[in-house]
């Protein structure tokens, strides 16, 4: 799947992505942000899980996208959330979905234990895991939204 602009990764990358991500990983693991924020640093070293984060941003995105939201202007908008507010925002949900993603950036720091990556590549695992990733992405962008106001 392609990204929803190429603006993207420019307006979500490693970092920004660690920090906003942290509050929802802090209240799935049980450990304070800055320990989450480190482990998310960490996580998104791993090739492809960065990527998979856009590309839940991105689905929720051109899910918004209409006449009267256009992709510069909701673009614009998340970058002013971003700066507003340096990116804090509130934990999303816990669901089984999210703690999907969860167990997959615990698999890339090594945390979960091995076979777990084999559950996430069964259909269901899969399946769960997209939800998850779409789920985190609609969260954070109505997030994001929210506090560009």
């Amino acid at each position: 799947m392609t990204l929803f602009s190429p603006r993207v990764p420019h307006l979500f990358p490693k970092k920004t992505l660690a920090r906003i991500v942290a509050p929802t990983y802090a209240a799935g693991m049980n450990v304070d942000e800055e320990e989450a924020h480190e482990r998310l640093l960490q996580a998104l070293e791993t090739p492809g899980v960065l990527e998979d984060l856009q590309r839940g941003i991105s689905a929720t995105l051109e899910r918004k996208q209409g006449p009267r939201a256009p992709a510069d202007k909701l673009l614009d908008k998340l970058s002013t959330g971003i700066a507003k507010h340096g990116g804090n925002v509130r934990a999303a949900e816990a669901t089984p979905a999210i703690s999907a993603v969860l167990v997959r950036l615990n698999l890339e720091i090594g945390l979960a234990p091995e076979p777990m990556r084999a559950t996430l590549a069964t259909p269901r695992g899969a399946a769960a895991l997209e939800q998850g990733l779409a789920a985190l992405g609609a969260h954070l962008v109505k997030e994001l939204l929210k506090s560009s106001r």
